[in-house]
């Protein structure tokens, strides 16, 4: 796998929907464990994996990361691109993944020297101890977002429906978040892992190794809105951010900062926005839409949604 990070083409995904998509029977990324429930009973549940992963960039490590395992190349390059660590100019030539040794390396053709970069990094909200590094932030003030980009209320009824039916990890076992890259009501990468940066940067790898641009996309999440996945979808020039989940005081203090439209609690027909309203089109009647089927109420969402 090689090439350039940037340069973003047309795309057009094929019938739509779910070009890739979390695969629950993949016996790499879960397995039965036993036990008791309640009553003392012996069961066997399953439970997903979680293994090391370690990230050079060249001849200098990185960053271990903890992972179910799957897309470790696109997992390396979105994370050095979030990072700000891959330049739009860099051209990769090379990715080599060892299964045996948990270790992934991205080459580019520039030398690479990230010693005193590695010294500043911020710790995040991020499940599975996410990071930041200071100077992240200098070109999170340089970007532009597309502001004629939209979001009808009716895509959004319908991409929620879609994502909560889809076979996961999430409804195999639990104890994993979810991430979507959308266009318009069509879900297209679904990525799933321990920590929601992780998915996060999956999503970035495969809109490099496509040459997706990301103007018109929608970014879906079961996770919080916090400063780091505002941080991460900016970077990756999207839009519009949408979460099944809350809001930090500073996710929505840094998505107004640099115009994103930021949507928390969206379940079925209900959903509220602190950023960037001007992007949403009414078009969907909240009184005719569907509210969340029981069945598909992750935490916390029965007591919101009764209320």
């Amino acid at each position: 796998m090689s090439g350039r990070a940037g340069d973003p083409k047309s795309f057009q995904p094929v019938e739509g929907e779910f070009l890739v998509r979390p695969d629950p029977d993949d016996e790499r990324l879960s397995k039965a464990v036993a036990g008791i429930d309640q009553s003392g009973q012996p069961i066997d549940t399953r439970v997903v994996t979680e293994r090391p992963l370690t990230l050079y960039l060249n001849a200098q490590e990185i960053v271990t990361m903890m992972t179910i395992g799957d897309h470790p190349d696109l997992l390396a390059v979105g994370y050095l691109i979030n990072q700000n660590m891959l330049k739009p100019d860099d051209v990769v030539t090379g990715i080599d993944y060892d299964e045996d040794l948990e270790v992934v390396v991205v080459r580019t053709e520039r030398a690479t020297n990230y010693e005193d970069k590695l010294k500043k990094k911020v710790r995040t909200s991020g499940c599975a101890q996410g990071t930041v590094f200071g100077d992240v932030m200098d070109r999170f003030d340089e970007i532009e977002l597309d502001a004629d980009a939209r979001l009808r209320t009716s895509w959004l009824a319908a991409l929620t429906k879609k994502i909560n039916t889809a076979p996961s990890l999430y409804l195999a076992a639990g104890a994993i978040h979810g991430c979507v890259l959308c266009q318009e009501d069509r879900p297209l990468v679904y990525m799933e892992d321990v920590g929601r940066h992780n998915a996060v940067d999956k999503i970035a790898g495969w809109m490099w190794s496509e040459k997706v641009g990301p103007a018109d996309k929608i970014f879906y999440t079961t996770g919080r809105l916090t400063s780091e996945m505002v941080i991460k979808t900016a970077m990756m020039g999207i839009p519009i951010l949408v979460s099944r989940s809350g809001f930090t005081a500073w996710g929505v203090e840094l998505a107004r900062q640099v115009g994103m439209t930021l949507i928390g609690r969206a379940r079925g027909r209900r959903f509220v926005a602190l950023s960037g309203a001007e992007r949403i089109v009414f078009d969907l009647d909240p009184a005719q839409g569907e509210d969340e089927a029981p069945e598909h109420r992750r935490k916390g969402a029965r007591k919101d949604l009764d209320a």
